[in-house]
C-alpha cells in the first residue's frame, strides 16, 4: 500500500508547475550563505538585528537586506519594541530543511 501511495505522490508532483515553483523559491531564499547563517542563529530564538550582527560578521546594510529577503520569502517573522525589530523563525519546514542539509554536508566533510 505505501508503494502505491508513493506513486500517487510522484506523479502529483510530476503534474504541479506551482509545487515545483515553490521549491525553486525556497532553495532560491536558501541559496546564500548568508541566509542560512541567520537561519542557524534564529533556531533557538528571536533576536535583533545587533544581537544577530554580534554573531555574524557582516555589515548592517547587508544583514538588512538578507533578513528582509527572509522574511518576504516567510522563513522570518519580525516584530517592533521599540526602536529594536526582532526576528524569528516561522516556516519550520525551511529551518528543517537547512539543517538536514546541513548536517550530511558536515557528515560527509568528516
Amino acid at each position: 500500500m505505501a508503494k502505491k501511495s508513493s506513486q500517487s505522490l510522484d506523479l502529483a508532483l510530476a503534474r504541479s508547475d506551482e509545487v515545483f515553483e515553490k521549491a525553486a523559491e525556497v532553495f532560491r531564499v536558501m541559496a546564500a550563505p548568508m541566509r542560512l547563517r541567520i537561519i542557524s542563529a534564529l533556531c533557538h530564538g528571536e533576536k535583533n538585528v545587533g544581537e544577530l550582527l554580534a554573531e555574524i560578521d557582516t555589515t548592517q546594510p547587508n544583514m538588512s537586506q538578507h533578513l528582509s529577503t527572509l522574511y518576504q520569502a516567510g522563513v522570518l517573522g519580525k516584530r517592533r519594541d521599540g526602536v529594536q525589530i526582532y526576528y524569528r523563525i516561522t516556516n519550520e519546514q525551511v529551518v528543517n530543511l537547512c539543517r538536514s542539509v546541513c548536517v550530511q554536508i558536515a557528515i560527509d566533510a568528516d
